[in-house]
């Protein structure tokens, strides 16, 4: 009786295989192009283009991401260049170089880090950036509109 349960027991636990949401750019990984997915990321390599999800973006120390970066939270331990926009947490680690702005609700910093550009933390003011940013000389900026409501 007990060992004819066991048996399916252990066929169950072996059907049932854990998914991982986990998506790696690898280092010495070079994409040209844009990324959209649904789960965290990690890149230790480099991507010119987008990189788009609705969960986490973590940059290595030696991951480059050259163009927008948009996701729910981030931690920045490389370097980014381009418009950052996060819908919770940012957190630039260790020697993580930043150059572009930033919009997201909450932002840490440790000193060694560096950023270089504008930071939104207030819901009108990204909400209304998100909409209204244009590029002047090949770098985003906002519109007259935006910047006579602030």
């Amino acid at each position: 009786m007990f060992s004819n349960n066991n048996r399916n027991a252990r066929s169950e636990s072996k059907s049932v295989m854990p998914t991982s949401n986990v998506n790696i750019i690898g280092s010495g990984t070079s994409i040209q192009g844009d990324i959209v997915c649904e789960g965290d990321i990690r890149i230790d390599g480099q991507v010119n283009g987008l990189v788009s999800t609705k969960a986490k973006i973590v940059v290595g120390p030696e991951g480059e991401i050259i163009g927008d970066l948009v996701c729910q939270s981030a931690d920045i331990l490389g370097k980014v260049t381009g418009i950052v926009k996060v819908e919770d947490l940012l957190f630039l680690k260790g020697n993580a170089l930043v150059k572009g702005d930033l919009y997201t609700a909450h932002f840490e910093m440790e000193p060694t880090a560096k950023f270089n550009g504008r930071c939104y933390m207030e819901p009108e003011e990204v909400a209304a950036a998100n909409t209204n940013l244009k590029e002047k000389n090949g770098r985003p900026v906002l519109t007259e509109e935006t910047t006579e409501e602030a």
